[in-house]
């Protein structure tokens, strides 16, 4: 056969896609036999073809080249061919290149050996073109399918970490306050609702304190807006810094008031909370010629604690919190309140 479009009649296989292309390296020290095959494959354009006669050099040109197939003489001087599949299934990147062995002999038990050392298939040279071909051809394919299969797998798997941090991501926006960055009052209402059933369950003391910036409608009168929000958010980033457990949780509550969720903490673990935080509002020396709780941004706090029983709910919580709040408020402001219904 001359043409190969009368080998791919005979072979009954069409040409593989470009990027599929079929690359052969040859290692065999015998220049004839190299020739020889190089002229076999002319038959297809589809294949490149790479020649090594020195198996000294063989297992860097294959990493080099990265064939899809190695057609390797078995008999070499320096290092024989059984060695050579060995050093190649041994590397990185040349261990699953399919590998056909060209042997003088039609031996079984050199055939067992060149299996049980790793290669693919076993052709006794010089072998029939077509035939060649068609092994060179049947083992490019599965070989370059498995890398196609190990790509795909390798993007799902970046697609499914992809997803998994956008979901995550998108978690976190949808717990997260915009203008403030801590947690938003969905997150405080799912929080707290979790907290209340274990307190409940373990019969714990469950604490909440709310907070809210004196004369904050004040400061935004006179500051602007854009000033308040600055101060909306210093306050936010302040609790943060006020060195509560991991299991406590801060939030906006809504508008310029926050919230603190203390899980496991009596009435008097709240107060010391309390006044922790006041102390960092007023640390942070933020002028306000418009309050009558004095010179700088300061907060008022409403404290309680209930241990859940039957008869109670979260809700109770969050209106004794915001019953001392107010009464906070009416008091003068800058203060917490923690005792009285």
């Amino acid at each position: 056969m001359n043409s190969a479009h009368s080998i791919d009649e005979e072979l009954g296989i069409n040409f593989l896609d470009e990027e599929c292309k079929i690359m052969v390296l040859l290692v065999d020290d015998q220049v004839m036999v190299g020739e020889a095959i190089r002229r076999a494959l002319l038959a297809d354009p589809n294949i490149d073809f790479h020649y090594c006669e020195r198996a000294d050099e063989a297992l860097a040109i294959a990493e080099k080249t990265r064939p899809t197939v190695i057609l390797q003489d078995l008999v070499m001087p320096g290092v024989d061919g059984l060695t050579l599949v060995r050093q190649y299934r041994l590397s990185p990147i040349t261990a699953h290149i399919p590998i056909i062995v060209l042997s003088t002999k039609e031996d079984p038990a050199i055939k067992r050996d060149a299996f049980t050392a790793g290669v693919n298939d076993y052709l006794v040279k010089l072998p029939d073109t077509i035939e060649m071909i068609a092994r060179i051809r049947y083992h490019s394919r599965a070989y370059n399918n498995m890398r196609q299969r190990n790509a795909a797998y390798r993007a799902l798997r970046e697609s499914q970490q992809q997803l998994q941090i956008t979901n995550l991501e998108l978690q976190r926006l949808t717990n997260t306050d915009g203008l403030t960055g801590i947690a938003n009052r969905r997150y405080f209402d799912d929080y707290l609702s979790a907290e209340w059933k274990r307190a409940r369950r373990d019969q714990k003391p469950l604490s909440l304190l709310l907070l809210d910036v004196d004369d904050f409608k004040s400061y935004n009168d006179h500051y602007g807006h854009v000033a308040g929000d600055m101060v909306l958010k210093t306050v936010a980033s302040s609790l943060g810094t006020c060195a509560m457990r991991s299991a406590d949780l801060y939030a906006r509550f809504g508008g310029e008031e926050f919230a603190v969720i203390l899980p496991d903490t009596d009435i008097d673990g709240a107060v010391i909370a309390s006044q922790k935080i006041c102390s960092a509002m007023e640390a942070l020396a933020i002028p306000h010629a418009f309050t009558i709780a004095g010179d700088f941004i300061s907060v008022s706090i409403g404290a309680a604690t209930f241990t859940p029983q039957e008869d109670t709910g979260q809700s109770d919580l969050i209106k004794l919190a915001d019953k001392r709040l107010y009464r906070a408020k009416a008091l003068g402001k800058r203060r917490v309140v923690h005792e009285g219904d």
